[in-house]
């Protein structure tokens, strides 16, 4: 379910570092590799069924990650799940939908 469009992209907060830290273990084992540095460093939200985050991840040197994150709603007090996820992008990648 696609739901509505993503939000406009929004510099990364403390929520959303929060939100990167919870998966970096499920993309560390992904990738089958320890990132030395896992800093959000923006954003876009976009609500379904629950919630959508889309997130740019610095994690050394000229390295990104896309992040698509999936958050339940409240009362299904599920964890975050990591959906997706887009390797080999650098700082000026546009993050959208994938």
């Amino acid at each position: 379910m696609m739901g509505r469009a993503p939000s406009a992209v929004q510099p990364a907060t403390a929520k959303t570092q929060d939100i990167a830290d919870q998966v970096r273990s499920q993309v560390e084992e992904k990738e089958n590799k320890k990132f030395p540095v896992f800093k959000a460093v923006s954003f876009k939200s976009q609500a379904v069924a629950a919630t959508n985050y889309f997130i740019k991840v610095h994690f050394g040197d000229e390295d990104f990650v896309h992040l698509r994150v999936f958050k339940s709603l409240p009362h299904e007090n599920k964890p975050l799940t990591l959906s997706n996820y887009q390797t080999n992008k650098a700082k000026h990648d546009e993050l959208s939908y994938f």
